[in-house]
């Protein structure tokens, strides 16, 4: 239980008028206009600066070279199939990173599109598992004023003009327009999925701005939050004796990133809908893929009015140039209202940009306000991948499968989106408003969820590929579908010839959650942007927390999936790049590394560096995420669909037992997360992880009836614990592991993994409280104060005698996830002040304006100089298990617990009669309400 004077005092406060006059705060202070309290801040003249990323040592180069060239050929064999590898680390982009990044527009699962703190379009992501980073400089919102008598003209982007290629004289393109920004006066304000952008008296000393930037991602929304659709909402206030006329200019092009606006075959197309919204359509024919359409929207009103140009180009030989664009809206604010009825433009030649505009123009009196709207949408509604099926997007659901769809969702987003304001902020504000919080932890915590939709994520609409699905869909009320047969190329499983799972291919790759009353589709995300591999499970460890919290539906199905896939064996050959030896994708009976990358859910372990059947962590966080989700949602029906691969994937792990004392050992090389920390004997960190395992699986069991796999668990945890403590508590930490290597006594920030889990489910303390604060007071001591005072988070490694450990580049990097996850053990273990202080070195190094620029892409983890690895990762997600530690649920709180010390006295060898046969439980535990009182309603009622 966490105690209630808990926070850590200390707070970097942001106060807005630190940025804002108090006076502009007042005059915007309506419509949610103003920014609210507790946002991340920045000024739009802030300095941008490139990021730095790691380099190994000379020594680290050295072990690594063979894997270097092992897997610099594989990155050549899979780029000859015109395929990208799932770890590339050769390859560079053209566009350097920076510290340039804000809040992404959509929801989750069907393409995004970052906006920049200052204003600039970048980090398309519509193709799965192609980022496109680079900023696309025609997509920008511009202003044109004009006040009585014509004596005040302004006419500006809405963006400072800090960006190459800009300025060149006599140009036809966007050099011409006007670029005449300082951002000195104007402010980003981001608490993601909002975001607003102020202009205080830019650049009309006598107009005041918001830009208000709003996404539907709204927890437990299973509907809207999966919409490609993002609205943003103008407040203009005049505060001048002259009435203003006010031109909002929103301007796009036709392409998804890169140069594929010079690839050719697109069209624009006019458009009025209903309900006053009217923009342009832009179809976008993606070479290899599912074409894309863009929509962009404004709405009219009574004080607004809308016109279109739905096309210029960007050189002189166009039609229309986008200096001639600037020059009709610098002169009458408008378009031409025959623009509508042009019809579609003329299909777009190779090394042509075709762009489009809308424009919302209006008067405001002195001293008066006035709000426009405009809203962006994308359809791409079938996510392709290069060796698999094409599925349909989860927003087809609701919109189906045309990409003219964009029309309805940006109609839909400037109807709606008053409704999902109040949704976000019904949520958002209990967190917001409590004042023990530290006003850093308030907003990172929100923010760090970009990366649901920003890291890669594909939602789609179902569990068939979809030309099946259209081919035997009947009706959204009889999903009664009939499955196609394909060749199976996975085995079912039969564990050791002992037990009767029959399980077939079909049902791994195409079936859906059987006893949920909503099918929400498949989810995945990327493990990160620069490592290519959907739901990488011992990364989801820590960042599933989030999904938990917010869209459990979608966790569940996640943890659906790998509980079929431990069922499974895959017997392709794959060459592990780390040795050079050969094995299979997949054993029956080992949780997979990922999903795949080229074919997900069919071609799973896409991570060839290591044979990940062989790792230690896997199994273990595979119960223990499986126990903490039946345990918070109190999902029996989940609960009895797992289980068979629950006791599968504990059973597969007694291979690892090679001594008969009841613990895992490890094998002499980097066999889990910390896949480049070679670990000898038995370890902390994976010993910890089996023997939380063990307890997760003996409660679960006990819940269930099984009582002879309780037993089991029971006897195998009591012989494994003592041996664990005796081998490696060293009277204040945990060491490394049991080996003799010269960092076997190294301080591991993440020792207490296992009892992390433990804590979160509500389960018994794997260790007694003495050992639990003494070795996280010791990394509090060493890995977090110990490396710069604590502003940077939690090293990996830290010797006894306070160096870091530099072994290899894992030990000596500082994991902005590791950091989060130990900070929710310490607040769950009583330690809240050196909680708050360990994840506030990842704010300060990340997000503070005093930092490395890090904020909307955390990466997986920095150097102590602040050098990144991995930018945009899942890790960091595990800000949310710091606010589940600090609001465990109810169903939680009351579980029925278990001790671990009270024996059943069954054989041990009875788990064994009937493996797999999960009817025998169902009648006890539906004697029993697991339903009552539950935070989380994943169950149907």
């Amino acid at each position: 239980m966490v105690s209630g004077n808990i926070f850590y005092c200390k707070k970097h406060s942001w106060p807005p008028e630190e940025y804002i006059s108090r006076a502009t705060l007042h005059l915007l202070d309506f419509d949610s206009a103003s920014p609210p309290e507790h946002a991340w801040r920045r000024r739009l003249n802030s300095h941008a600066n490139l990021l730095r990323e790691f380099s190994v040592t000379f020594r680290e180069a050295v072990k690594m070279i063979r894997l270097g060239l092992r897997l610099w050929s594989y990155v050549r064999e899979e780029a000859s199939h015109g395929r990208k590898a799932p770890i590339d680390p050769f390859t560079r982009e053209s566009c350097k990173p920076s510290a340039s990044q804000g809040v992404p527009l959509g929801g989750m699962g069907s393409g995004s599109i970052t906006r920049g703190f200052r204003g600039d379009f970048r980090q398309m992501q519509i193709i799965p598992g192609l980022c496109e980073p680079s900023p696309i400089m025609a997509n920008q919102f511009s202003i044109f004023i004009s006040r009585d008598g014509g004596n005040k003209k302004y006419a500006s982007v809405l963006a400072p003009g800090q960006h190459e290629g800009l300025g060149k004289p006599d140009d036809h393109g966007i050099s011409s327009w006007g670029w005449n920004l300082s951002g000195q006066h104007s402010t980003y304000h981001a608490l993601f999925p909002r975001a607003w952008t102020i202009y205080d008296g830019e650049p009309d000393p006598e107009l005041k701005i918001s830009c208000r930037q709003i996404s539907p991602f709204i927890p437990h929304n299973y509907r809207d939050s999966s919409l490609p659709v993002a609205v943003f909402v103008y407040t203009l206030v005049n505060t001048g004796k002259e009435r203003a006329k006010v031109s909002l200019l929103f301007t796009w092009a036709n392409s998804i990133g890169g140069i594929s606006h010079l690839s050719g075959d697109h069209v624009n197309e006019p458009f009025i809908g209903e309900d006053g919204v009217s923009g342009v359509l832009l179809h976008h024919k993606a070479k290899d893929n599912p074409p894309v359409t863009f929509a962009i929207a404004a709405c009219e009103t009574q004080n607004v009015d809308v016109s279109v140009l739905p096309s210029f180009g960007l050189t002189e030989q166009s039609h229309i140039t986008a200096k001639d664009m600037w020059g009709k809206m610098a002169q009458d604010g408008h378009f031409d209202r025959d623009n509508f009825h042009a019809g579609p433009s003329i299909v777009s030649s190779p090394g042509d940009a075709l762009c489009a505009a809308v424009s919302a123009s209006t008067w405001v009196e002195p001293h008066g306000k006035c709000t426009v709207a405009f809203s962006l949408a994308w359809s791409s509604p079938k996510v392709k991948f290069l060796k698999g099926s094409s599925y349909n997007r989860r927003y087809t659901k609701f919109y189906g499968t045309s990409e003219r769809s964009a029309l309805n969702l940006a109609h839909d987003a400037l109807i709606n989106y008053k409704r999902w304001e109040e949704e976000i902020e019904d949520w958002q504000n209990p967190i917001l408003n409590d004042k023990r919080l530290p006003e850093w932890y308030k907003f990172t915590l929100f923010n760090e969820l970009y990366f649901l939709v920003a890291g890669g994520t594909i939602w789609t609409e179902s569990h068939l590929p979809a030309k099946e699905e259209e081919s035997n869909w009947v009706s959204n009320h009889d999903r009664s579908v009939k499955v196609k047969t394909t060749a199976a190329r996975i085995k079912p499983a039969k564990m050791n010839g002992k037990h009767n799972i029959v399980v077939k291919h079909d049902q791994i790759s195409q079936q859906g959650p059987e006893n949920n009353c909503e099918d929400v589709g498949r989810f995945l995300y990327l493990e990160g942007i620069e490592y290519i591999m959907w739901c990488t499970y011992d990364v989801h460890f820590y960042a599933s927390f989030a999904l938990l919290a917010l869209f459990p539906k979608i966790e569940m199905s996640i943890q659906q999936d790998f509980a079929k896939a431990v069922l499974c064996e895959d017997g392709r050959k794959v060459k592990f790049l780390a040795e050079g030896n050969y094995g299979i994708r997949k054993a029956r009976g080992a949780v997979p590394h990922d999903l795949g990358t080229h074919d997900p859910w069919h071609e799973m372990n896409a991570y060839n560096i290591h044979d990940t059947s062989k790792w230690k962590d896997l199994n273990p966080k595979f119960v223990l995420q499986i126990y903490r989700d039946f345990a918070a949602t109190g999902d029996m029906s989940f609960a009895l669909d797992v289980w068979p691969s629950v006791r599968a994937a504990m059973e597969y792990m007694e291979q690892f037992d090679r001594d008969d004392d009841g613990l895992i050992e490890n094998d002499g090389f980097p066999d889990q997360t910390y896949d480049a920390w070679t670990v000898h004997g038995i370890s902390a960190y994976c010993g910890c992880l089996w023997l939380a395992a063990l307890e997760a699986a003996a409660a679960m069991a006990h819940r269930l009836g099984d009582k002879g796999f309780e037993e089991w668990c029971k006897s195998k945890f009591l012989k494994a614990k003592p041996v664990f403590e005796g081998k490696l508590w060293n009277g204040s930490y945990f060491n490394y592991d049991s080996g003799l290597s010269s960092n076997s006594r190294s301080i591991q920030a993440d020792q207490l993994a296992g009892q992390w889990y433990i804590a979160s489910s509500g389960l018994p303390p794997l260790f007694d409280d003495f050992k639990i604060k003494s070795a996280l007071q010791k990394i509090y001591d060493f890995n977090v104060m110990r490396v710069r005072g604590g502003r940077m988070g939690a090293v990996n490694g830290m010797h006894p005698n306070g160096k870091v450990d530099e072994s290899c580049m894992q030990s000596r990097e500082i994991w902005t996830g590791v950091t989060y996850g130990v900070a929710a053990t310490m607040i769950l273990a009583g330690m809240e002040e050196q909680a708050f202080a360990t994840a506030e070195g990842i704010f300060t190094a990340g997000w503070s304006e005093e930092g490395y620029g890090y904020w909307f892409q955390t990466p997986e983890g920095w150097t102590t100089d602040g050098h990144y690895r991995s930018l945009i990762y899942m890790r960091p997600l595990s800000i949310w298990a710091m606010q589940w530690a600090l609001s465990l649920p109810k169903a939680i709180l009351e579980a029925p617990g278990i001790n671990m010390m009270d024996r059943l006295h069954t054989s041990p060898l009875d788990f064994r009669a009937g493996y797999g046969d999960t009817s025998r439980f169902r009648k006890s535990a539906s004697r029993r309400s697991w339903f009552g009182n539950q935070v989380f309603q994943c169950t149907c009622k």
